[in-house]
């Protein structure tokens, strides 16, 4: 986050230092979206970065301008995807991040926080515009593994071997069961981290959110076939 210190350029010239510099993606493997109306962005990204303006897509504000609801702080949005290329049953010809093909990845986000909207829907310029900014740990941990996606990489694979062998059902047999080895695993994975910030299960908040991950995965685990409890197993 940044309140009223860097603001566009260095967040769009940073953001791009860390992803093709420090981890070394390839920079013609990548796009990125800017808000319709940021003239301002797309300038950045062609002018600090080098971008081409092929790899430059504009999105509607749907898509690309953030807001914390239907007042107070809210700006345009500009996001790096990362492109896997043609998929099998996407488009024979080139597409950007708007297609839903699932060549386009997005990796990293950059809010622009710089209006304030007011009740008339009116947009004012804050006098300290911020950033937020960050990306997905698991969608960049898939790009930098060369896999297609997170249950492919080294977050999710010990996970994911501990479940089929508690279940005694393979990956790539049945995909239903597929799918519930996938739910069986993120959920026990979420579960481990909401425990250790000290959540327990309720009936309110936060402690109902993990016993309503707590009873779907225990689900997906009968329909495995497990009939004890398996979830501490499974997250060890």
């Amino acid at each position: 986050f940044s309140f009223g210190d860097y603001f566009k350029r260095d967040a769009v010239t940073w953001a791009w230092e860390l992803v093709t510099g420090t981890w070394g993606i390839p920079p013609e493997r990548l796009g990125v979206t800017v808000f319709r109306e940021d003239d301002e962005a797309e300038e950045l990204w062609r002018r600090e970065v080098g971008l081409p303006a092929g790899r430059i897509t504009r999105l509607d504000e749907a898509d690309n301008f953030w807001a914390m609801g239907d007042t107070g702080p809210c700006g345009p949005c500009s996001e790096i995807y990362y492109d896997f290329g043609p998929q099998p049953g996407g488009h024979a010809g080139d597409c950007n991040p708007s297609c839903d093909c699932g060549r386009w990845l997005e990796i990293w986000n950059l809010v622009f926080m710089q209006f304030n909207r007011d009740a008339s829907g009116a947009m004012t310029p804050l006098p300290r515009p911020s950033i937020d900014t960050g990306m997905g740990l698991e969608r960049i941990s898939a790009v930098l593994q060369g896999v297609y996606w997170n249950y492919e990489t080294d977050v999710f694979r010990g996970i994911l071997a501990r479940a089929q062998e508690l279940s005694g059902v393979r990956l790539g047999a049945d995909p239903e069961k597929d799918v519930s080895l996938r739910v069986v695993a993120d959920h026990a994975r979420a579960v481990t981290f909401l425990v250790a910030d000290g959540v327990l299960p309720s009936n309110e908040g936060r402690g109902y959110v993990l016993r309503r991950i707590l009873r779907r995965a225990a689900r997906h685990g009968v329909l495995l076939g497990i009939e004890r409890p398996f979830l501490f197993e499974v997250a060890e």
